[in-house]
Formats: C-alpha cells, sequence, structure tokens
C-alpha cells in the first residue's frame, strides 16, 4: 500500500506510539534499521535513544519502506 507523505507520517507517528509494535524501517541507501521501544517522532525526524545514551535518527524523507510486526 502507497501512502503520502502526510499519510505515512500520520501512520508512523500512531504506531511509534505503540509500544508493543516492533518497526522494521528500509532506507533508501539500502539500510535496514530496527527499532526498539525507545523510540520518538520529532518534527520530520525518528529518534532512537540506545541504553548507552547515543542516539539515532533518520529522516522521514528518507525511509522507503516501514513494516510493523505485533510483538
Amino acid at each position: 500500500m502507497q501512502l503520502k507523505d502526510l499519510e505515512f507520517k500520520q501512520q508512523l507517528t500512531r504506531f511509534i506510539e505503540f509500544r508493543g509494535i516492533d518497526i522494521m524501517l528500509y532506507l533508501k541507501n539500502g539500510t535496514v534499521l530496527e527499532l526498539d521501544k525507545n523510540r520518538q517522532l520529532e518534527g520530520d525526524m525518528v529518534v532512537q535513544r540506545n541504553r548507552d545514551g547515543s542516539e539515532n535518527a533518520v529522516h522521514l524523507d528518507d525511509i522507503v519502506k516501514a513494516d510493523f510486526f505485533a510483538a
């Protein structure tokens, strides 16, 4: 299912808030990023905070596809 940018952002926001959903992001550069439960959407950036205090941030424009799995 192809979604327009605003629809994609709204759907991703909804799923990011559900902690029982695992999210896999597929990026334009071929990287696959698995988001753990410590994630949030800040503006147009998906931010994941790691246990060691570091952060990974991905801009929405860099995401090609997202898969959602019930944990």
